[in-house]
């Protein structure tokens, strides 16, 4: 039995934050900011919202277009990096918004990498034949954890959710493959130092501003694009097929010249490649969900494509999945 994605929303917030919002509260400008990394705008949560609301609302879309009711969602797993609380699981908070009162669920640290650790879960359930309807969830509101004083951070990163409905698979349809990799020799140049067991939240540490994204570009950069690039050609590899034979590659939206690297690495034209980092900034665990929703809203994705995804985040953690659409 395969897994396959049977239906697809996404969230953005409405408010948007262009370059030239940014060069007013940090030292950057828009042609800086375009040519290094490809964002032109990102999005912002509302006060008062937040990642659970962000994927309450990417998942209630999914149940208006199907016409399944709360009842039937067996297991929420939501990838975020940003949940509402520490605890309990923003999932259960998700999970309560839509009254799906026969659900169980939690949520999956894999920074941006994490859609595809939790897409690769949610399949598993289904394929064990215990659980028919799972939702995996992308979320991060991103601002709540920037710097806005830090020019290397704020200008990359955006809020959003993207989500999945993961169904038995009838035909040839489904997910194929998933490699996925961690090394945490890569937590000292991407990770937030303050908050959890190891430092708790102090007034010194809130003081000292550890509480944003500390990121060291270029050790990730060189790292990223390698990795996307390898793992992407190693599925295809393992797999028996070429670039040529993917339809669409829908790769995390971090910095537009690592998804270059990876797109000439795999021998991809532009027309096979999802860009929409423009727009959106780095959304983490929301990018390729996201992605996924507006190809099959766009007509870019319909049944027997065939779709690789890729991403790479803080943890290190990478990893690409392959789909019969």
């Amino acid at each position: 039995m395969k897994a396959m994605i049977s239906a697809t929303a996404r969230y953005l917030p409405e408010k948007i934050i262009t370059n030239a919002d940014l060069e007013k509260i940090v030292d950057t400008n828009d042609e800086w900011i375009r040519t290094r990394t490809g964002i032109s705008e990102r999005r912002m949560v509302a006060p008062g919202q937040a990642t659970a609301d962000m994927g309450t609302r990417a998942v209630q879309k999914i149940l208006d277009k199907t016409g399944i009711s709360p009842d039937e969602i067996d297991i929420i797993i939501l990838a975020t990096i940003t949940p509402d609380l520490p605890f309990p699981a923003t999932a259960a908070l998700i999970q309560n918004n839509l009254g799906a009162k026969n659900a169980w669920g939690f949520d999956l640290s894999g920074a941006c990498t994490g859609f595809l650790y939790a897409l690769e879960a949610g399949a598993k359930f289904v394929e064990s034949g215990k659980y028919s309807k799972v939702i995996v969830i992308g979320a991060d509101t991103m601002s709540a954890i920037l710097n806005y004083e830090d020019r290397n951070t704020c200008i990359l990163f955006g809020d959003g959710a993207g989500a999945v409905l993961l169904e038995p698979s009838e035909d040839d349809s489904g997910i194929i493959d998933a490699k996925l990799h961690i090394d945490g020799n890569g937590a000292q140049f991407l990770y937030m130092p303050a908050g959890g067991s190891l430092k708790p939240t102090s007034h010194e540490t809130v003081a000292n501003k550890e509480h944003y994204v500390i990121q060291d570009g270029q050790a990730v950069f060189k790292v990223a694009a390698k990795g996307m690039a390898d793992v992407s050609l190693e599925i295809l590899e393992r797999n028996n097929f070429s670039g040529s034979d993917v339809k669409l590659f829908i790769p995390h939206q971090a910095n537009k010249r690592i998804i270059d690297v990876s797109a000439r690495r795999c021998g991809f034209t532009e027309e096979q490649v999802v860009l929409n980092i423009g727009k959106y900034g780095n959304t983490t665990g929301a990018t390729i969900p996201i992605g996924i929703d507006e190809s099959v809203e766009n007509g870019r994705l319909v049944k027997g494509d065939l779709l690789l995804l890729a991403a790479f985040g803080a943890g290190y953690t990478w990893g690409s999945t392959l789909i019969r659409w």
